[in-house]
């Protein structure tokens, strides 16, 4: 008789195993020539790509890495363990993590947990608002990683948990602790992580899930629409992203009479690259140098205990 043993699989976006030129190169080569986030046809894509991005993308990134590097690696790696680990003590089932780009594999997370006897994968990619370009590429990556073996666990995939109680609870607590420290701004800004328009053309809900969000966290918070708005950071390439846009917007805003800014990124379940170097350095200069005078970034959940008390809550809904 086969015994029903459940694992869960943490699922995140990836990064470069050190803030070298050699090694971001390795993981922009893997995660831009993934065709959920770059569709180009390979035939235009890929001269593009190898002879022109990766080698002068490649040594700027390097050094935007090694501003934010930690002990054990970069802040999504390190991060991301600790929520592994946190979820890991309050649960019976192994918990492993993998990286749909770079190191640790989902290759190497899924071996973990089969080798501990796991029938049942329980995933969770930690988007908190599905889009094809990263939660599809989980299931991408899960194909792949079982498409040549003869036999594969029963697989309960969370698709995300854009305004799940728990999590809107987590998002709230953490600006009030913002508010408590550093008083309450002229404007909290909800500031996600873009993908291009057509994406959203063409069918992909992200931008839905992340309006809901931010309408949830705003009703929990009691904001009005002049004390809370939503942007989109990060965009890549010419064609039109979401709008409006993170940095163009925050230029604007001393000019309208907003001095103090509290800034949290909801889409990131852990800090990273663009949490930390974009928003809370680049984006923070934007706004001084425009004028604005009191620039907060209120840190992404990482392994906040309501943080996994909610991927607690989502895995157990398998067990």
């Amino acid at each position: 008789m086969t015994v029903d043993k459940p694992g869960v699989l943490l699922v995140n976006l990836g990064t470069p195993d050190a803030p070298t030129t050699a090694a971001v190169k390795r993981y922009l080569k893997q995660f831009l020539s993934d065709k959920r986030v770059v569709d180009v046809p390979d035939l235009f894509w890929q001269p593009i790509l190898r002879g022109a991005i990766l080698p002068f993308r490649s040594p700027r990134v390097a050094k935007l890495y090694a501003s934010v590097w930690m002990e054990g690696g970069s802040p999504l790696l390190v991060f991301s363990q600790q929520q592994r680990d946190a979820l890991a003590e309050k649960t019976d089932m192994p918990v492993a993590l993998g990286m749909s780009y770079g190191n640790p594999s989902l290759q190497h997370a899924v071996d973990t947990l089969l080798d501990q006897g796991v029938t049942r994968l329980i995933v969770l990619p930690l988007y908190p608002q599905f889009s094809s370009s990263t939660v599809s590429a989980v299931w991408d990556g899960l194909y792949n990683t079982f498409r040549k073996r003869r036999t594969m666990p029963a697989i309960k995939f969370i698709r995300d948990y854009a305004t799940h109680p728990l999590y809107i609870e987590a998002l709230k607590d953490s600006v009030q602790r913002s508010f408590a420290e550093h008083g309450k701004p002229d404007l909290l800004l909800l500031s996600f992580h873009g993908i291009p328009q057509r994406f959203a053309d063409q069918g992909d809900d992200y931008p839905k899930r992340c309006e809901q969000t931010y309408q949830a966290l705003a009703a929990a918070l009691g904001l009005s629409p002049e004390q809370i708005m939503m942007t989109y950071q990060s965009r890549f390439g010419r064609e039109p992203w979401l709008t409006p846009y993170t940095d163009e917007t925050i230029k604007t805003l001393p000019d309208k009479g907003i001095r103090h800014i509290q800034v949290m990124s909801p889409g990131f379940s852990a800090d990273c690259l663009e949490t930390l170097e974009e928003i809370n350095e680049q984006n923070r200069e934007f706004f001084l140098h425009a004028g604005g005078e009191s620039f907060h970034y209120i840190p992404a959940l990482n392994a906040d205990p309501l943080h996994i008390d909610m991927m607690l809550a989502l895995v157990n809904q398998f067990k």
